[in-house]
């Protein structure tokens, strides 16, 4: 039999019990995971944010798909409205980014493959308070016309490399085919590939949007000069190119290049393609797309000030089978 004290007591404690429950209940709702949640710049929280990409791709070159499926993995993860739109032309290429600060976007990628046709109009991308990051071309530029961050390779190391790849494959006099005349960055790359190749190395400018002209330059070039035995391309479209001029013109040239796509990859494990310099544009698609939305919903810059390397990562057959799978689903 219970007595009032006893029964008192056990009303005190299941009120204190109730209000422990509620207390936690409360905590639960508006604080812990829940909170941490709601509070997390992760996970694509925070308004639908408008970002576009303007880059100075020229039509057909695959290396630009690759870029987007990198941006576009991000924007789908972020949340946001992805814009792209490209013109080789500097002075295209600026109106460009003129129409996206018109659409009042909420960041803007480009490249600064012609940095001079974009100071202006990339100052008033900062007047309109639109942040800007860069990719791929102009590294140098970069920080002087008010891009918080880039992402890219340094052109002149992987330049470097490519160098050291062709003297490694045992050619003496090589061709650098430069598929955009005035582009800093390729000529950046063969630039860096002369001072590391020990041999002899020229220069051959072709129109890149225009693969015929881009495969009888190359094929006149070796019928001409039969002691040309290396030649390093600049993109994997021309690499391609360029095996066929070689057969065109009875060279026996060996072929390098920069850059991947999935059939590059069949060419490097048959032999008809010595190397890639890749500079992985998935990863600069997507780390400049997440970067702006990073930047816009937590304040953060990466790079502190210095380009975030992409690369050089160099694909032989030694490590072609590695990279396969994944240049045949387009992500390298």
């Amino acid at each position: 039999m219970r007595t009032p004290t006893t029964r008192g007591r056990l009303l005190t404690l299941t009120t204190a019990a109730l209000a422990l429950t509620a207390a936690l209940a409360g905590c639960s709702s508006s604080g812990g995971k829940k909170a941490e949640e709601s509070t997390s710049p992760a996970g694509g929280g925070g308004p639908r944010l408008k970002i576009a990409m303007v880059t100075h791709s020229g039509a057909g070159d695959t290396f630009w798909d690759i870029v987007q499926k990198g941006a576009k993995a991000a924007a789908a993860k972020d949340n946001v409205q992805f814009l792209y739109s490209a013109n080789p032309d500097g002075g295209q290429q600026a109106q460009l980014v003129q129409a996206a600060i018109d659409q009042k976007v909420d960041g803007i990628v480009v490249t600064l493959a012609k940095p001079d046709a974009l100071k202006d109009v990339l100052a008033k991308a900062a007047a309109a308070k639109i942040p800007v990051v860069s990719i791929n071309s102009g590294a140098d530029a970069s920080a002087r016309l008010g891009a918080l961050a880039h992402f890219g390779q340094d052109e002149s190391v992987a330049g470097e490399a490519a160098g050291q790849q062709l003297a490694k494959i045992g050619a003496k006099k090589a061709l650098c085919v430069v598929h955009e005349q005035g582009n800093v960055g390729l000529e950046a790359r063969c630039a860096g590939a002369k001072k590391t190749f020990g041999g002899s190395m020229q220069n051959l400018y072709v129109t890149g949007t225009d693969m015929p002209q881009v495969k009888s330059a190359v094929t006149a070039k070796l019928q001409a000069d039969k002691g040309i035995d290396g030649v390093l391309t600049l993109g994997a479209p021309f690499a391609a190119t360029a095996v066929q001029s070689a057969k065109e013109a009875g060279s026996t040239a060996k072929i390098g290049t920069f850059d991947m796509n999935k059939d590059l990859i069949a060419s490097i494990k048959d032999g008809s393609i010595q190397f890639a310099v890749d500079q992985q544009p998935y990863l600069q698609g997507y780390e400049a797309v997440d970067g702006l939305w990073l930047y816009r919903n937590n304040g953060n810059v990466l790079g502190g000030g210095r380009p975030v390397l992409t690369g050089p990562a160099i694909v032989t057959k030694d490590n072609a089978d590695q990279i396969a799978p994944f240049a045949e689903r387009g992500t390298r």
